[in-house]
């Protein structure tokens, strides 16, 4: 005879990638679908500004005129489909799984206050005054970098061209992170050479990433244990 017993482990559903996901297309077709002239003025409506946040003042006058929110509305803006879709599959790819531990509100948090964290640095460290600052490029890198905390031995999935075939390798995804992180500095430090890239919205939403996962560790492991019934 066999006794069905209830325990209180749990399917940990992932909703915030998929519902990020949704909202980064849904917005980029919904400037697609405009004329360009709106389309340009939509971006220096809700896009970040560089110069514009570096005084006492220009933060007030910005947290008066509800302007500040920029740092959160530029994420869901995108140049072209090639940076929409570079940031969609980033997101997947390393999104999924840390939200599977992180728990889906947590994960919400980082992308947006990360995000928000890596464009006030490009704000910051961009000199050109007034050049708009659109993307989630910061945001997805915060994800990238909290996944690396959160699975330091993780291995990633390689297709290499070999000859004439293509093979699947396992390498660390310490090593492909880290090499990714070299290059946003090297990218950084070269400025426009690398073409009309935030660099420093990357490192800093990376930086912010692994920070934020070391931070909430703890929590994190509580959650799991919740979740497996301990």
């Amino acid at each position: 005879m066999f006794v069905g017993i209830s325990t209180r482990k749990k399917t940990l559903f992932r909703w915030a990638t998929p519902l990020l996901f949704a909202a980064l297309w849904l917005a980029y077709v919904w400037g697609a679908m405009r004329a360009p002239a709106l389309r340009h003025g939509a971006e220096l409506d809700w896009g970040v500004l560089s110069g514009g946040l570096d005084s006492v003042q220009a933060w007030r006058r910005a947290f008066a005129d509800g302007s500040v929110l920029r740092l959160y509305s530029a994420l869901f803006l995108h140049a072209d489909w090639i940076h929409l879709l570079g940031n969609l599959v980033f997101l997947l790819i390393f999104g999924l799984p840390a939200e599977r531990v992180m728990g889906g509100w947590r994960f919400l948090a980082l992308f947006l206050i990360g995000g928000a964290v890596a464009n006030l640095a490009a704000v910051l460290a961009i000199g050109v005054p007034d050049r708009v600052i659109i993307g989630a490029s910061g945001a997805v890198s915060a994800v990238i970098g909290a996944y690396l905390a959160l699975f330091p031995s993780a291995r990633l999935g390689v297709v290499l061209p070999l000859g004439l075939f293509l093979e699947f390798v396992r390498v660390p995804a310490s090593l492909l992170i880290g090499l990714w992180a070299l290059l946003q500095v090297v990218f950084a430090y070269s400025g426009p050479t690398f073409g009309a890239v935030a660099w420093p919205a990357h490192i800093a939403g990376f930086l912010f990433g692994v920070v934020f996962a070391l931070l909430t560790r703890a929590a994190i492991a509580r959650r799991l244990r919740h979740s497996r019934g301990y």
